[in-house]
């Protein structure tokens, strides 16, 4: 099939490489000019796995192309995702100024049958807006009276891809969800997903719209959940990883999702919750379960900050060594990353920061001023008073660490995603502090 994606983040240009992948032309959209200019040529603007191999592939292959038109992308297509940014305003609602322009643009070039199809992630009603937009917005040509003689149809497809194994998620994915309409609209897009093979859950527009917002805000509340049960066990002398392997076992909790730290970050998790909440608010339903998972997110960030400021007892001058920037591992997204709260707090109050991060720090150093970046994490440690551990990625577990404790100057860790084993760094002279993991020494 023909299929355009208007925008190309993390989100567009997963999907439009891995439709090119399942057999489609695809021609992908964008008005950064220098992202197309670059994504032509082959280089891939962000660190996602595998994404690199297949862009080059299907470059040459001539199955995806990239341009800064949305009436060229949109011209021969039949099926137009939308998939650009749709930030937070400063009362946490959804921005949707993006999806409108995007509206207005292809109905201005519509000369045919489109169905258009919601990527990002929208409050629910947002498609019946799009709709409207597109017969306000269609070439005189097109409308007689009120009526429109142009047929389209709008339909909602969420993404579930988590960066670092989007491409792995898109090519495998637990279910794909759409929301239609029309029998038209429905056929359309489960035959742009019939190679998949995938189970396809066939709702209305608000309810595909919904399933986004109720699965991120669910995925959040029990990363916050386990977080408050780390509170406690640090209170009580218990281990939350064992709590956790506990509770997992059990097939109604599972343990995905269950690992206590420093919090979520990301352009999902934080954008995705107050956008419930404020979807919520306007309803007339006061979410409480949800702003207390945004709270406990804030509160996890700011203990881990006064757990560092009281073993480590004077952060004036004192050289702090940081492994991981990025919110998690195998990306290099800054946004929302627990790195920037941590690191700015410490650097208040006087700290100097030697930071290492295998993919993050281009866009780091954007956002974190008076850092030392360091080529590899043994010349972030070296004459550390310290260790932060921020971000989960495997070359820290493979560390020497016997090295890293000779390179200190005071063998002090704090993991802020239990990702070390105490008992072991114990033994290598280490003092050791992860997240409610009562056995702290």
């Amino acid at each position: 099939m023909d299929v355009a994606i208007v925008g190309s983040g993390y989100v567009g240009l997963v999907t439009a490489v891995c439709l090119a992948h399942i057999g489609h032309s695809v021609v992908c959209c964008d008005n950064n000019e220098d992202k197309i200019k670059a994504l032509k040529s082959g280089h891939v603007p962000i660190y996602e796995p595998g994404l690199d191999d297949l862009l080059a592939k299907y470059l040459k292959s001539g199955r995806i192309a990239f341009t800064t038109s949305i009436g060229e992308a949109a011209k021969k297509a039949t099926v137009i995702f939308i998939a650009v940014g749709t930030p937070s305003k400063k009362n946490g609602d959804a921005d949707l100024t993006y999806i409108e322009n995007v509206a207005r643009e292809i109905a201005k070039n519509m000369d045919s049958y489109k169905l258009l199809v919601e990527k990002s992630t929208v409050p629910a009603q947002t498609g019946d807006r799009i709709a409207r937009t597109i017969r306000l917005n269609l070439p005189a040509r097109h409308k007689q009276g009120k009526n429109v003689t142009l047929e389209f149809d709008v339909a909602s497809n969420p993404e579930f891809l988590r960066e670092g194994s989007a491409v792995e998620d898109f090519m495998h994915p637990d279910r794909i969800v759409i929301g239609v309409e029309s029998k038209r609209a429905e056929r359309l897009l489960r035959e742009v997903y019939k190679p998949l093979k995938a189970t396809v859950v066939v709702t209305n527009l608000a309810t595909a719209e919904m399933i986004k917002h109720a699965s991120n805000s669910f995925l959040a509340t029990k990363i916050s959940f386990i977080n408050s049960v780390a509170q406690i066990c640090e209170r009580v002398g218990a281990d939350v990883e064992k709590v956790a392997e506990g509770m997992g076992y059990d097939k109604r909790i599972g343990r995905a999702f269950l690992n206590a730290g420093i919090g979520y970050g990301g352009s999902c998790f934080p954008k995705d919750v107050d956008a419930f909440v404020c979807l919520a608010e306007k309803s007339g339903y006061d979410f409480k379960i949800l702003k207390s998972v945004r709270d406990v997110n804030e509160h996890q960030r700011e203990s881990f900050i006064r757990l560092i400021e009281d073993k480590l007892w004077i952060i004036k001058d004192k050289t702090i060594a940081v492994w991981g920037l990025a919110f998690k591992s195998n990306t290099d997204d800054m946004r929302s990353a627990a790195s920037l709260t941590v690191i700015e707090a410490l650097q208040n109050e006087g700290a100097n920061i030697q930071a290492y991060d295998p993919q993050a720090m281009p866009n780091a150093k954007k956002m974190l001023k008076g850092v030392k970046f360091c080529h590899d994490p043994y010349a972030a440690a070296k004459g550390a008073d310290c260790l932060l551990l921020l971000t989960e990625w495997d070359e820290f577990k493979q560390a020497d660490m016997i090295k890293t404790r000779e390179l200190m100057r005071q063998a002090v860790i704090f993991d802020g995603r239990n990702f070390f084993d105490a008992k072991v760094l114990g033994e290598l002279g280490f003092e050791y502090y992860g997240i409610g993991r009562g056995g702290n020494a």
